[in-house]
């Protein structure tokens, strides 16, 4: 019987508070990538109210002022996403005037983006940014632990988008 008068048969034991939790390579694993997650959310919005885009927002001008003249199609698979989950981010940003759409001259249905003189000094911002943290965070990481790192997540993503 327990303190409160209360049979403990059939309770769970919990371990103290201050004794760590064992999940196994799988759910540690998850657990990582949830922070990593968290993170990039957190982050996002942070960038939002300080530079005025999102994290995914970033990424597309980051893309575009690497690659002028990209297809819609080109940046979603470049992001691993459905063309129209990028649709409502590219809107924005044209509406925004960051970047520039026009058509395909080969093929009117085909959109191409460009960033506008105000998306390049978005491109240019390189403080107070996820990928500015992510970069300091991968400063002292060897180019075979990047690698491997690059490798693993790729199975993660590919296994993930083989749910689709």
């Amino acid at each position: 019987m327990a303190r409160n008068g209360r049979s403990t048969q059939g309770s769970v034991a919990r371990a103290p508070e201050d004794t760590p939790v064992t999940l196994g390579h799988v759910l540690d694993f998850m657990r990582l990538l949830w922070a990593v997650n968290h993170g990039l959310t957190r982050g996002s919005r942070r960038m939002e109210r300080t530079i005025g885009v999102t994290g995914p927002q970033r990424l597309v001008v980051r893309i575009v002022g690497q690659h002028p003249g990209i297809s819609a199609g080109a940046l979603a698979r470049t992001l691993h996403v459905h063309p129209s989950t990028l649709t409502g981010v590219l809107r924005r940003l044209v509406d925004r005037a960051l970047l520039e759409r026009t058509s395909d001259p080969r093929d009117g249905r085909r959109a191409l983006f460009r960033l506008t003189r105000r998306g390049e000094s978005l491109d240019a911002v390189r403080t107070g940014t996820v990928e500015a943290r992510v970069r300091t965070a991968l400063g002292g990481t060897d180019d075979a632990d990047l690698e491997a790192a690059r490798r693993v997540l790729t199975r993660v993503a590919s296994a993930l988008e083989a749910e689709r």
